[in-house]
């Protein structure tokens, strides 16, 4: 099952197709906007400026808690048995619940759920221990960054800058700006990676 998550940073394009739809506090303005009925919206609603639906079940909780509001949201998700988790509206607003949303990806991965952020310009994903095949975007840049301490890569080969028996480590970025040749081969011994498709 699939899981769309609506958050309340900035929205630069539509959302994907899904089995669920959960809004995030202002995540369920977006919805208004694009006329987008969700199944479960959540949160401290902080933030939300219109008035919540009477016929659509929320999950309320107070501001002051250790889960952000997107948090919450995948928490329901993964309850529910999504193997897939789309973020949307993850980026773009405040910094602070950018990186938050980054590390929820390590959250969902945990799970053994497949988790990624989309937006008009980006693809963020997370990959841990085996092999991962990207297709090539023209026009797209190729970032690999560690999310664990360090990230044991056998191989990345298929793109302009390859790596072979390397330890990618969070203090250094030197996976910034690659580029898919034909198809990009990744193969993790160890740790967790952050895959980053960024349009030109």
């Amino acid at each position: 099952m699939t899981c769309i998550i609506i958050s309340g940073g900035k929205l630069s394009a539509g959302i994907p197709k899904g089995d669920m739809i959960i809004c995030a506090d202002c995540g369920y303005d977006h919805a208004l906007k694009l006329g987008v009925v969700p199944d479960i919206i959540v949160g401290d609603f902080d933030s939300c400026s219109n008035i919540l639906p009477e016929d659509i079940p929320i999950v309320r909780s107070k501001p002051e808690k250790d889960d952000t509001d997107t948090i919450m949201a995948v928490r329901i998700a993964l309850d529910k048995g999504a193997d897939k988790i789309v973020i949307c509206g993850a980026l773009g607003g405040r910094f602070d619940h950018t990186f938050a949303n980054i590390q929820t990806l390590m959250l969902i991965h945990s799970h053994g759920c497949k988790g990624s952020i989309l937006d008009s310009g980006n693809i963020i994903t997370a990959a841990g221990t085996g092999e991962h095949r990207y297709s090539q975007r023209k026009g797209w840049y190729f970032s690999i960054f560690a999310l664990t301490a360090q990230v044991k890569i056998r191989e990345l080969s298929g793109v302009k800058y390859p790596l072979r028996d390397y330890i990618l480590r969070q203090e250094y970025p030197i996976g910034v700006s690659n580029e898919i040749l034909s198809e990009a081969r990744l193969i993790i011994e160890s740790g967790t990676a952050l895959v980053v498709h960024s349009r030109k």
